[in-house]
């Protein structure tokens, strides 16, 4: 039975593509899915909205737009308009497709801000920001990099993207840059807006309790939340964006413009079709949201506290999707790992359906999926053309050349049995969000209706009982029946043609599951069929490795020739080192942190009166026992920062050479010895 009660709204929405970038394979992952679980919920007789647009706001696309010489609002739409094709040629279906830059997702987002405000959850306060003397201008997000305060990883002023993965907050960077002009940056302090999330930890733990959708994302959110909880600063200097009301030069955070989107797709989509969207945003509904485990901390903590705290229905379930590889490379459009959907796979010819099977059966969707040409060639041969195509043709083919249509006869009730089975196994996958399951199953119906032909040899049974071999061709039609149906979900172009080849009127895609089990009109002509799936050939995979390898080749003799490069350092005079604190000190105790697999908490001894806690991070390279007693270099003028919650007040010297090697002098020195 579905987990989806009719009488209640189901809205479906995705992560929004971030109109900065042509569509890879690597989007597909959250949209494919999501595709094939609204078609199944219609299959089942459900009534979903399915919404999605595309996200214009924030740095990245001011920095691009500057980039092409171009405005945001021109770049913007160049790249809206390309996710929307390629969703329509992979047979994406959504209801409404949208942009955070239309007026009724401004409207929408300035409503919701003016409630938090209005409910005391977001107030004014004055923070240190990173601002470049060179260029004479403040650097939100993306303008500015530098080293996570977390972890010590390189990082973006926006999120830790090379190590932790935490989200930063304006300010929290250190040693920012200017990534404009590459000059170093300077902290001034300005006033913004903050956002009152740490008001919501007990909410959002007992939200996360009765959150449906898969386990990484709210295991994933509930670590955060247990750990710390910060307000969240929820304003920018950005001309581009919404605008925070009653500020002219401010905008409101990406992140909350972003997903306000779903609720004006909603409304645009709702007021379009004549429905009402506070149905499903102020009502009882089941809000279903489809991400990438990268935005699972925006998904399940500030997104729900927003809703909570403006007085909107909370998400029913976020389902979370496993991380895309590329030939067991991890995914890097920088160094060439990266399938293009129209460069690398739409204009070589090769269907859309076939790309959807293979993202959606590879492995369960909150698996790591990779993408390899030679597996996608196997799966296509010996799936879909070996059993499924085989299987529908070999039936019909059969059945038009002996009989002209549908024979005579019943459907034996082992076979409604075992569609009856799988209907119910496939719809308790796709409830599940397990599409792999889902799948397998169905192919499994494939492979029973091609045993059951086969072990039947219906073309000795048209020599030798003609009534038999009707009944068997009747059974094998009415399995075909059902495949095409279980299988529209997923395949829904191929499958199409297949509904049509059985000589059956109407649009499978409106056609319910239960429409499997009404048998087959005997007398019905069928149409001579034609090959569903053709193999892929070797010398077609070659040609596409060809491509990747070439890229990957480019990509590695770029970096090469940047590394190779002098690195271009800033030149300090002696004064300016003389203002650095460094000393000789043994490491007294040693202990991780919880909730980082990176980070040591150390008590250094450098002759104070008590040991120098300070955080450093090597625990994936050091164990906490090796180092106690060691003596190290440590910056001990390092402005205090907190790490995880844990303060750290200096620095351990290392060099970077595949992880951290940690400096000691040649021989014993007294703690606190100066280095000069």
């Amino acid at each position: 039975m579905s987990n989806f009660p009719s009488e209640k709204p189901v809205l479906v929405t995705c992560g929004l593509p971030y109109a900065n970038g042509k569509c890879h394979i690597g989007h597909l992952r959250t949209y494919i899915p999501a595709d094939i679980f609204v078609r199944s919920l219609h299959k089942q007789g459900q009534d979903a909205t399915f919404v999605c647009g595309s996200d214009t706001h924030g740095t990245p696309i001011v920095v691009s737009a500057e980039q092409a010489g171009s405005t945001p609002e021109q770049f913007i739409e160049q790249y809206h308009h390309h996710f929307d094709e390629v969703f329509k040629d992979l047979g994406i279906k959504f209801d409404f497709f949208g942009s955070t830059n239309d007026p009724v997702n401004h409207n929408r987002t300035n409503e919701i801000v003016n409630k938090l405000i209005e409910n005391n959850y977001v107030y004014p306060k004055k923070i240190d920001l990173a601002y470049c003397p060179h260029c004479e201008r403040s650097l939100p997000d993306r303008y500015v990099e530098g080293i996570c305060p977390y972890c010590e990883s390189q990082a973006r002023g926006d999120e830790c993207d090379q190590g932790c993965g935490r989200h930063l907050e304006p300010g929290e960077i250190l040693e920012p840059i200017c990534k404009v002009c590459g000059s170093n940056a300077e902290y001034r302090e300005q006033e913004h807006y903050f956002f009152r999330l740490s008001s919501f930890k007990d909410f959002l733990l007992e939200h996360l309790d009765t959150l449906g959708g898969t386990a990484n994302a709210r295991n994933y959110a509930r670590d955060w939340v247990q750990n710390e909880l910060r307000d969240w600063c929820i304003t920018r200097n950005l001309e581009w964006g919404v605008r925070f009301p009653g500020h002219d030069d401010l905008v409101v955070y990406v992140w909350v413009d972003a997903p306000i989107g779903y609720i004006s797709f909603t409304e645009e989509y709702c007021n379009n079709a004549g429905l009402d969207w506070q149905q499903i945003w102020q009502g009882d509904s089941r809000i279903i949201h489809f991400i990438g485990l990268d935005i699972a901390y925006h998904h399940c903590i500030f997104w729900p506290a927003m809703l909570k705290g403006a007085g909107y229905s909370l998400p029913w379930a976020v389902i979370a999707s496993g991380m895309v590889k590329i030939e067991d490379k991890t995914f890097s459009k920088s160094r060439g790992y990266v399938v293009w959907v129209n460069d690398d796979y739409l204009d070589h010819g090769f269907h859309p359906d076939l790309l959807r099977y293979y993202l959606a059966s590879y492995t369960s969707h909150t698996k790591e999926l990779n993408f390899s040409w030679t597996v996608f060639k196997e799966k296509v041969n010996n799936e879909l053309v070996g059993s499924l195509g085989n299987f529908l043709h070999r039936t019909l083919h059969f059945a038009n050349k002996n009989f002209g249509g549908v024979p005579e006869g019943q459907v034996s009730p082992d076979v409604l049995a075992e569609i009856r089975e799988t209907i119910q196994n496939v719809t308790e996958a796709m409830d599940e969000y397990e599409f792999k399951k889902a799948i397998d199953t169905i192919m499994s119906l494939s492979a029973y209706g091609n045993t059951h032909f086969q072990s039947n040899e219906p073309w000795h049974l048209i020599k030798q009982d003609t009534d038999a071999c009707k009944r068997v061709v009747k059974d094998c039609l009415q399995i075909a029946k059902a495949l095409v149906l279980l299988c529209e979900p997923v395949i829904p172009t191929k499958m199409k043609e297949a509904w049509e080849q059985l000589g059956l009127e109407g649009d499978v895609s409106k056609m319910t599951y239960d429409e499997a089990l009404v048998e087959l009109e005997s007398g019905r002509a069928l149409p001579k069929p034609a090959i569903l799936f053709n193999k892929i050939d070797d010398k077609k995979i070659e040609e596409m490795e060809k491509i990747m390898n070439k890229r990957v080749a480019e990509a590695k003799a770029k970096e090469e020739k940047t590394t190779s490069a002098p690195p271009q350092v800033q030149e300090i005079s002696f004064e300016d080192f003389k203002t650095m604190d460094i000393r000789i000190g043994t490491v007294v105790s040693a202990e991780n942190i919880k909730g980082s697999d990176k980070l040591l908490k150390l008590q250094v001894d450098i002759d104070e009166p008590e040991p120098r806690q300070v955080v450093a991070g090597i625990a994936q390279t050091h164990e906490p026992g090796e180092i106690v007693g060691r003596q190290v270099v440590v910056v001990a003028n390092m402005k205090p920062a907190k790490l995880f919650g844990v303060e750290s007040n200096g620095m351990i010297m290392a060099a970077d050479e595949d992880g951290a090697v940690l400096l000691h002098p040649e021989k014993h020195v007294e703690n606190g010895t100066s280095v000069r």
